[in-house]
């Protein structure tokens, strides 16, 4: 896909690439001086939440190491099935670790949900969860977020990792694709 196809993708640049490295900047500060003098491990949540993540990790000045979960509650749909599969699971033991979960979007909170229950159940001394952003019109189940980059509108986005079939990952902002692409139903 060319750069121009890109952009005539794009309906509308709902966080711009300044907006976006703002906020991830502060996100860091705010997240190393709460884990200030601890190791902390992020877990990603992939596919989506790699650029979020990796941005993120720059700006800490603790300690940090790196896992990765993919789960799986969507299918072939663009909504939540509720029904949650791990397709990869963590190689690290987070047992007495202070762990915090790296989400590029919270939509119904039933997969995060189910994460978080799984998660807790294998004893971290700390679980905390850090999403770049959120729909709260959408939350079907609370789950608690300590960090939130931005709070957002029912819409769906790409961009910034976040995919349409595996594509628009590589936008280096969050866009709403153009009416002409949207997939019938958003």
């Amino acid at each position: 896909m060319s750069q121009t196809e890109l952009e005539r993708a794009v309906g509308e640049v709902l966080i711009d690439e300044e907006t976006l490295a703002a906020r991830v900047a502060e996100l860091g500060v705010e997240i190393s001086a709460d884990y200030e003098g601890r190791d902390l491990l992020l877990i990603g949540v992939l596919k989506g939440a790699v650029f979020f993540m990796a941005d993120l990790m720059r700006h800490l000045t603790v300690p940090c190491e790196v896992d990765f979960m993919a789960i799986s509650s969507y299918g072939d749909s663009t909504d939540s099935s509720g029904i949650v599969r791990i397709l990869k699971d963590l190689d690290i033991n987070i047992e007495g670790r202070d762990v915090l979960v790296v989400e590029d979007i919270i939509d119904s909170g039933l997969t995060l949900s189910y994460l978080m229950r799984n998660l807790e159940s294998r004893e971290p001394a700390s679980l905390e969860v850090c999403a770049l952003m959120t729909k709260p019109a959408r939350r079907e189940i609370d789950v608690p977020v300590r960090y939130i980059g931005f709070e957002i509108a029912d819409r769906f986005v790409v961009g910034y990792g976040l995919d349409l079939a595996e594509r628009y990952r590589n936008l280096p902002y969050v866009a709403v694709l153009s009416d002409e692409l949207m997939p019938e139903g958003l």
